[in-house]
């Protein structure tokens, strides 16, 4: 069964978007995942086509209606009867690896994209959306992050890149570390040398030197990810590799 998302949007124009191009883009055409944008103003009741109207309490802004939300959700659900309906707000869950892996693993997702303040949370609530977040940032709508999941999930979807191993050895990859640093040709590029070791032809030494920058990458840069990883580790009972201590590099 092709992964299906069904985006609800007031701007469906925005869609593919660069989800049209490059490997999602020609995973698209190939039909190993379908989009299909919604848009909301199509469930209005009203000849001015009204999606908001003003916040109960005061307040500036606007607030989309559950009404009319609820109606657009219904005909999306019934589309996608088993796939996630996930409400993109800065107040939802972190987007992180994992949550993108579930979604990727399952039948598709609908996406609810919200405008102006937001989402009566009435509606929300009926509809036991998952609430996500893109970031710690706020955005003018939903679209710009539901790209951002898209794209995420996408690429996991099988036959859609060209290495698998890519999508285990990235930054975020299965074991929650920053990726090692890249390096190409020429060797030497205004004055600055590629590590010695990746030159050696010796792939346990690579292996072993590109595990340590994405350590140190990740203590330095993601304590919050270097923490996460430790207690995984620690849970999973795994060794810690000789010359380490707590999974810290030992001084030379």
């Amino acid at each position: 069964m092709t992964w299906q998302a069904n985006i609800l949007t007031l701007f469906p124009e925005m869609f593919p978007g660069p989800l049209g191009l490059s490997l999602a883009g020609r995973a698209l055409r190939e039909g190993r995942w379908g989009l299909r944008a919604m848009d909301i103003r199509g469930f209005a009741t009203d000849r001015h086509r009204t999606v908001d109207d003003t916040p109960f309490g005061g307040g500036a802004g606007m607030v989309m209606r559950p009404d009319v939300l609820d109606a657009a959700c219904a005909a999306a659900v019934a589309e996608s009867p088993a796939a996630p309906l996930v409400y993109l707000t800065p107040r939802g869950r972190l987007l992180d690896q994992a949550l993108v892996r579930d979604l990727a693993a399952g039948p598709g997702v609908v996406l609810l994209c919200g405008r102006y303040e937001g989402v009566d949370q009435r509606v929300i609530e009926a509809r036991g959306m998952v609430e996500v977040s893109a970031g710690d940032v706020v955005l003018s709508g939903g679209e710009p992050a539901a790209l951002l999941l898209l794209d995420a999930c996408v690429r996991l979807l099988p036959g859609v890149m060209g290495a698998a191993a890519s999508a285990e050895e990235e930054s975020h990859g299965t074991e929650g570390l920053l990726e090692y640093p890249h390096y190409t040709r020429p060797a030497e590029w205004q004055g600055r040398a590629v590590p010695p070791v990746l030159l050696s032809g010796h792939h346990a030494e690579v292996a072993r030197w590109r595990r340590t920058e994405a350590e140190a990458a990740t203590r330095a840069r993601r304590p919050d990810l270097w923490d996460r990883h430790l207690r995984r580790r620690a849970e999973s009972h795994e060794p810690a590799e000789a010359g380490r201590l707590d999974g810290h590099p030992a001084a030379a």
